[in-house]
C-alpha cells in the first residue's frame, strides 16, 4: 500500500530526513537510497508518495520514495556549482606559476595539491558515511585539511559531490579557514621582497 506525504525536513548532507503523512499522523524517517535515483536528490517540501517498513526496532521507515510531481529545473545560481573547480584550479595554477618564476618554493605546490587530494576523498568518504549511517569525519578535521592548503580541493567537493555546501555554519568556518591560508600565503610573497609577486602578476 502506498502513501502520500510532505517532506518537511531534509539534510542532504547526511542524505536522509523525514516526511509527514498527508492527514496528520508522526514523521516517516526516509533515507536517501529510498528514492528513486532516476528523479534526481531531494531539496525539503516536495510530495511524494511512499511504502512503509520497519526496521528491528520496529520504526517506521519509508521505501520506494517518488516524487509526485517532477523536479524543478536547477535554478540559474546553481550553475556557480561549476565554477568552483574552476576557481579552486585557477588558484592552483597561480601558485604553480609563482613557483616557476621563482617566487615561491615548490614545496608550497606540492602541500596545496597534496591537501587538496586529502581533502577531496576526505569529503567523499564523509558523504559516503552519511547516506550509510556509518562513523562520520569530524567537521574540525575538514576545516583542518582547508586550513592547511587543501581548500582548493575541498570547494570543489562541496560543490561536486554536494556536500556541506548548504551548512551555514560549516561554510562560515570554510571561509574562515581559506582567508587564513591566503593570509599565510600572502606573507610567504612579501617574505623576500615584492619583486617576485611583481613577476608573477606581470605573468598574469
Amino acid at each position: 500500500m502506498r502513501y502520500q506525504g510532505r517532506i518537511t525536513s531534509w539534510k542532504d548532507d547526511q542524505g536522509y530526513g523525514f516526511i509527514t503523512p498527508n492527514g496528520g499522523g508522526g514523521e516517516i524517517f526516509a533515507h536517501i537510497r529510498a528514492f528513486d535515483r532516476r528523479q534526481g536528490r531531494p531539496t525539503g517540501n516536495e510530495i511524494v508518495t511512499y511504502e512503509l517498513s520497519f526496521d528491528a526496532r520496529r520504526r517506521a521507515r519509508a521505501i520506494k520514495v517518488a516524487f509526485v510531481a517532477p523536479q524543478p529545473a536547477a535554478a540559474p545560481g546553481q550553475g556557480q556549482g561549476r565554477l568552483a573547480p574552476l576557481f579552486a584550479i585557477a588558484f592552483l595554477g597561480f601558485v604553480g606559476l609563482a613557483v616557476f618564476v621563482g617566487r615561491l618554493p615548490i614545496a608550497v605546490l606540492a602541500l596545496y595539491l597534496l591537501a587538496s587530494l586529502l581533502s577531496f576523498f576526505a569529503y567523499a568518504f564523509d558523504k559516503l558515511a552519511a547516506q550509510r549511517q556509518q562513523w562520520r569525519t569530524r567537521e574540525s578535521t575538514l576545516h583542518l585539511f582547508a586550513l592547511f592548503g587543501g581548500w582548493p580541493g575541498a570547494l570543489a567537493a562541496q560543490r561536486l559531490l554536494r556536500h556541506k555546501s548548504a551548512k551555514a555554519s560549516f561554510q562560515l568556518g570554510y571561509w574562515f579557514t581559506v582567508l587564513l591560508n591566503c593570509a599565510a600565503l600572502g606573507w610567504l610573497f612579501s617574505v623576500p621582497g615584492q619583486r617576485g609577486l611583481h613577476a608573477v602578476l606581470t605573468a598574469l
